[in-house]
């Protein structure tokens, strides 16, 4: 789904790509929350399920409190 009129970024551009990142996550209700937290704020999820992150600089770049990686 293509991002929604104006917004910045549409919750259906987030929650598809979201989607297709988690679906093979342990803990797929985790992944789906930090992914969109990363996604609002960056406009950008990594394609495929896993790695591929310097596609998107902002979300592979967001770290957590204990200075981890924060987006899957």
């Amino acid at each position: 789904m293509e991002p929604a009129g104006n917004d910045v970024v549409g919750l259906s551009f987030c929650d598809s790509k979201c989607g297709v990142r988690c679906s093979k996550a342990g803990r797929k209700d985790r992944c789906l929350k930090y992914c969109g937290i990363c996604c609002q704020k960056c406009n950008c999820v990594p394609s495929g399920t896993y790695g591929n992150k310097d596609e998107c600089p902002c979300y592979r770049d967001m770290k957590n409190s204990k200075g981890g990686p924060k987006c899957p």
